[in-house]
């Protein structure tokens, strides 16, 4: 499944407790599923998707956007109530990643071109077909079979 999808972007004025419903829904997952998957307790997904949590905490933010395969900009623009900017590509630091972990957020910036850590520049793309990174959430390119980090990086 890929991670950019554009029916999965947050509408204009949608809540977060909206937003995390529907794209739970959408993905066909319970808030049991979800909160395994972005490992949160149950009552906490409970909480956001009844509107009792309306601004999220980085760690979270960032796990529950791994299990919805959103990127964190799209549960940062329904926290704060503003639109979304169109998010171009999917980037991570080629040293620093770890394979199957959502990427930092600051690698998907759509300002971000090197790793604040390492000052290695970022990839958007598989290194041997050239072909957009779809999904972090596994190791290996879809289209070509190769590893998105190799040993040589």
């Amino acid at each position: 499944m890929p991670l950019l999808q554009p029916e999965l972007a947050p509408n204009p004025e949608e809540t977060l407790a909206n937003y995390v419903r529907r794209v739970r829904i959408s993905l066909g997952l319970s808030q049991k599923e979800l909160a395994e998957r972005a490992g949160l307790h149950l009552q906490s997904v409970g909480k956001i998707e009844r509107g009792q949590t309306t601004r999220l905490k980085q760690t979270p933010k960032s796990s529950l956007a791994h299990a919805l395969s959103v990127p964190v900009e799209y549960l940062d623009a329904v926290c704060k109530g503003v639109a979304v900017e169109a998010i171009a590509s999917l980037k991570f630091c080629p040293n620093c990643w770890v394979p199957g972990t959502p990427p930092d957020p600051m690698w998907t910036s759509a300002r971000s071109k090197y790793c604040f850590a390492c000052g290695c520049q970022l990839r958007d793309r598989c290194g041997s077909c050239k072909e957009p990174i779809a999904s972090l959430k596994f190791r290996f390119c879809p289209y070509c079979g190769r590893a998105y980090k190799s040993n040589d990086s």
